[in-house]
């Protein structure tokens, strides 16, 4: 079967993703924060509404949220100026950009990456009301026209800025520079790979004490309920490939391209989270307010399954960690969508919330992003 076979085969459909995006765009039940479960002293509020489609979260020097968007094309500007932990202001940054879903800050610029672009808005706090055209750091980023399109970005402690660049497909064999973690200078220049076999990372983050890569990687579908899972991985040094198309979850060959490389050749996961529960973005807890033993643990929001008949995810996860290692794996905050949930399609429709992100803020609580249901909600922990 001829390459180009393969990649229409193996793509998710048109009519699967309209089908996806019409889920998404669907209005949720209300959520009901006393529904929500959290282990003892956490407690959820929320800190944002009419934040819409919101993905990607980024901390300004001065307290502002910016929060991307995948299907909205939005950017927007959360402020909460008298600090009671709830926002005064919603601000609308920019607009019909193409699913500008990442979101990072460098010396007070905000940086956004669309599917095909990287941009800079400087000294974007000064200007919320005024925003400047902003400056294009990179044009016709590696890209696809069909599957994970949107893009994840931050900065490295290398001071280089990161990206995803997801795979065009279900299962296929990715074109140069595509299903990777690629890096590049804030510039834009000399874009380089750091990660390959990825399938499809939207969230990734560096350990406070070893300073290495760690990122969530979405597993594919169509091999039933239960496999594969979704992954947490460490990208210890750049050059390093995790699998994707050939094996997924560390011990699993495709059953398609798993003939062409061992998954002995692979990096395997550090901690296995589930099958079909897009984990997506994350953060390691660096705070003093949580109890000591989540110090740098990997706080993951799990989005929530589409193709499961019992519905996965749907929750935010604590992998406690320590070295290269995860100690432990647990739920943080529950509750999202009711026991008993149809599967499928339907389950996003029957969700109250689909956790996207997760970001710490300067006093400890953090914030995790909803996009459907338009709102950042706060934890925080009271002993």
């Amino acid at each position: 079967m001829r390459l180009s076979t393969l990649l229409i085969v193996a793509a998710l459909s048109p009519v699967a993703f309209g089908a996806l995006c019409a889920q998404a765009s669907a209005q949720p039940p209300a959520l009901d924060l006393a529904q929500l479960k959290v282990p003892t002293g956490f407690q959820v509020s929320v800190y944002a509404e009419n934040v819409e489609n919101a993905r990607e979260m980024a901390l300004g020097p001065r307290g502002t949220v910016f929060v991307g968007s995948r299907l909205a094309g939005k950017v927007h500007a959360v402020v909460d100026s008298d600090g009671d932990h709830k926002a005064d202001r919603v601000v609308l940054i920019a607009s019909g950009l193409d699913q500008p879903n990442g979101v990072a800050m460098r010396n007070g610029a905000l940086y956004v990456a669309t599917t095909s672009r990287i941009l800079r808005y400087d000294d974007i706090e000064r200007h919320l009301d005024a925003v400047p055209a902003p400056v294009v750091v990179r044009d016709s980023l590696p890209n696809s026209t069909e599957g994970h399109t949107w893009k994840f970005i931050a900065f490295g402690p290398d001071g280089l800025l990161y990206m995803s660049v997801g795979a065009p497909c279900n299962v296929c064999l990715s074109p140069p520079m595509v299903s990777t973690i690629l890096r590049m200078r804030p510039d834009g220049s000399k874009l380089e790979v750091f990660a390959e076999g990825v399938r499809n990372t939207v969230g990734f983050d560096w350990h406070p004490r070893t300073r290495e890569l760690w990122f969530t990687d979405n597993g594919r579908d169509a091999l039933g309920d239960d496999l594969p899972n979704d992954e947490l991985n460490v990208a210890w040094k750049r050059g390093l490939h995790f699998g994707f198309p050939f094996c997924h979850q560390g011990d699993v060959p495709d059953p398609l391209f798993g003939a062409r490389r061992a998954c002995s050749t692979t990096e395997p996961p550090v901690q296995k989270l589930g099958a079909h529960v897009a984990a997506i973005g994350f953060t390691f807890y660096t705070g003093r307010m949580f109890p000591a033993r989540y110090r740098n643990a990997a706080i993951i929001a799990q989005h929530g399954s589409w193709n499961r008949s019992v519905p996965s995810g749907y929750r935010v996860m604590v992998a406690h960690t320590d070295g290269r290692r995860v100690t432990s794996y647990e739920p943080l905050v529950e509750g999202f969508i009711r026991a008993g949930a149809p599967g499928g399609w339907e389950a996003g429709r029957a969700a109250s919330g689909r956790p996207a992100d997760v970001l710490q803020l300067p006093d400890g609580s953090i914030l995790i992003s909803d996009d459907t249901g338009n709102r950042l909600l706060r934890v925080s922990y009271r002993r």
